[in-house]
Parts: structure tokens; C-alpha cells; sequence
């Protein structure tokens, strides 16, 4: 059995559960990250090597945290929402076919990005309540620049109900993989810089009574 992330794009899984991703490594257990979209497709400025260079970003950020080498899906980025979810759901399904996951960590369900929203559907769909289903937890990860950017017209906003607390090994195993997305990164006070991130994992720790922790919404738990 294996850990398993889903995220929309590279860099989601650093912002959302780096540290998290990074403790079951530390575990022992194997940890694997799929990427729903390629993350740049949708830019003005997309070259033909913007692709492999968020790719390979992805890549040094996955052996960061102890990972598994990621796999791309490459579907249209910020356009998910023009395939069928039907078309979604079965590509999550055949690339997680053999993986077997225990626990899941993908978005959210009220986040402002578009992409996010229609993988966090997916992702409940991909991965029902079946009988013989190894899954135990599916959790919805935070991300920093969209997730606190949503409101009543994206769906609920981010209420987290679990913290796992983020010692100070995997806090630099998310800085870690975090700077491997450094071209993605911006200058305080941008959300999506290294003290934001910091005062959101510090705040979210504090609501737990933690020093530092990452924070989940459980979507579905089940326990044998």
C-alpha cells in the first residue's frame, strides 16, 4: 500500500502537503504524486520548454520529500473543466490502477481555481466507497494563492478538521521542494512566499495546538 497525492498542477502538493507527504516518506511508506494538469499551457508567454522545465521542477521537488519519481497526466491546464468528468475520472483511474493507495491527498472542494475544483471532484468519483477499496482517508489539502481566494460562489471554504504536525526535518523538506519551484514562488506579502507560507503553517498549528503543522479537510474516512 502506498501514499498517493493528486494534485491539478506541480507545486500544489509542496504548497498543500509537502511536510505531510515528506513525514510518510520518513515512515517508511512509499509515497507517489500524480499531476493532473501540466501546470503552464494556459500562460501567455508558454513556450514549447515551459512544460519540461515545471516537469522537472516536479521532479527534484518529488526526491525532496522522499517520493517516488511524479507522473504527468499533461492534460489541458485550466481547462478541465472543458472535459467530461467522466473522461477525468477514468485517466486518474487507469494511471492509479496498481498503486493501491491507503491514505489520499488532493484539493479541496471550494477552492477559486477551476482546475482544482474539477480534480477534487474527480478524485471522489475515481476513488468511491467500493467493497475491497484499501483506501482509508481521503483528505483535502489548502492551496496557498487559491484556496483562501474562493468564496460562496466556489463551493464551501476551507475548514480543515485534521492537522498533522510538521516537524522540523519535513519543514525543511517543504522548503526544500518549494524552492525547487522557485520561478513559481513570489516576494512577500504574496501569499505564495516563503513567510506566508510560514505564518500559514505556524497559524494552522497554533488552531491544533501545534507549533507547525499542515491542515486537512477530511473528506472520508473509513475504519476496519
Amino acid at each position: 500500500m502506498s501514499i498517493l497525492a493528486i494534485a491539478a498542477h506541480p507545486d500544489d502538493e509542496a504548497l498543500g502537503c509537502a511536510a505531510t507527504l515528506a513525514r510518510h516518506a520518513r515512515l517508511g511508506e512509499t509515497v507517489r504524486i500524480l499531476f493532473v494538469a501540466d501546470g503552464v499551457a494556459a500562460r501567455p508567454d508558454a513556450g514549447a520548454a515551459a512544460r519540461p522545465a515545471r516537469e522537472a521542477m516536479a521532479e527534484a521537488a518529488a526526491r525532496a520529500l522522499g517520493a517516488e519519481p511524479p507522473v504527468f497526466l499533461r492534460l489541458p491546464d485550466n481547462r478541465l473543466d472543458s472535459l467530461p468528468l467522466l473522461d477525468l475520472t477514468q485517466a486518474i483511474e487507469a494511471a492509479t490502477r496498481d498503486w493501491a493507495p491507503r491514505v489520499i491527498y488532493t484539493h479541496a472542494a471550494g477552492d477559486m481555481n477551476l482546475d482544482h475544483r474539477r480534480v477534487h471532484q474527480a478524485v471522489r468519483t475515481a476513488f468511491r466507497p467500493l467493497p475491497g477499496s484499501p483506501v482509508e482517508q481521503v483528505l483535502g489539502f489548502e492551496v496557498a494563492s487559491s484556496s483562501e481566494w474562493g468564496g460562496p460562489g466556489f463551493g464551501p471554504a476551507f475548514q480543515p478538521t485534521l492537522a498533522v504536525a510538521a516537524e522540523a526535518t519535513e519543514v525543511a523538506a517543504k522548503w526544500a521542494a518549494l524552492d525547487a519551484y522557485a520561478a513559481e514562488m513570489r516576494p512577500a506579502p504574496h501569499p505564495r512566499s516563503r513567510p506566508a507560507i510560514e505564518a500559514l503553517m505556524r497559524w494552522r498549528g497554533a488552531s491544533f495546538g501545534l507549533e507547525m503543522a499542515e491542515t486537512f479537510e477530511v473528506i472520508r474516512q473509513v475504519v476496519r
